[in-house]
């Protein structure tokens, strides 16, 4: 049994068909934490139905959005556009984000009796976000054996990025391999009120380029 932190994402939407295949019993998490792209969740609600997910729960967490100091929680910074690679941490790092995110996991997981935390980071083909990279992963799995009830008593939990390695081109490859559609994900930072896809920022442009180097095509309906 896992519990998979599903964005709605193209990279969590890979991780929850590849748990799907292995047949887990998949509980999906997803959160409602003022981000300007608040899109995003509705394609998370159809990724847990299609896939089946046992549960899908949106955790509101209005407070962490108002704490700001991300262009993707504060309105008054902008999302920068044919900037990628420019900044070493850009300004759409959402400070302690994955940090909260996989604590809620946790929590959940212990109460379910859950083994297996399953989240999409990737520190190959991304915006250089301090809490995508494998150490961090590797302490948050000591502090949830050392701060749980489960992890004191053996049982445990594994923290699991299965894409963590992978270039954006593989991580399509895998997702059309596993039968996932690509334009059922959605991956910008600052869509239009319609939900477009602005082009332009750092997500669009990393998926725009894994999308052409794995041959594939991208239908989403935001980028119409």
């Amino acid at each position: 049994m896992c519990v998979v932190l599903l964005s709605g994402g193209l990279d969590s939407a890979t991780c929850l068909a590849l748990v799907t295949r292995w047949g887990w019993t998949v509980h999906a998490l997803s959160f409602d934490y003022g981000q300007r792209h608040r899109v995003e969740l509705a394609a998370a609600r159809v990724l847990a139905r299609l896939y089946r997910a046992a549960s899908h729960r949106v955790i509101p967490i209005p407070a962490f959005g108002a704490l700001g100091g991300s262009a993707l929680t504060d309105r008054a910074i902008r999302v920068p556009k044919f900037a990628l690679g420019k900044s070493r941490i850009p300004v759409t790092y959402v400070p302690a984000r994955n940090t909260l995110f996989l604590a809620f996991a946790l929590a959940f997981a212990e109460t379910r009796r859950a083994t297996e935390i399953v989240i999409g980071a990737n520190a190959l083909d991304y915006s250089g976000y301090p809490d995508c990279r494998p150490d961090f992963l590797a302490a948050f799995g000591r502090v949830a054996r050392l701060g749980t009830k489960a992890g004191r008593e053996g049982r445990g939990f594994r923290i699991r990025a299965p894409l963590l390695a992978m270039t954006k081109a593989d991580i399509v490859r895998l997702a059309l391999a596993l039968g996932l559609d690509p334009s059922l994900t959605t991956s910008c930072y600052d869509p239009g009120k319609n939900g477009r896809a602005c082009g332009k920022c750092d997500a669009c442009l990393i998926r725009a380029k894994g999308l052409a180097e794995a041959g594939a095509n991208d239908d989403s309906k935001q980028l119409k």
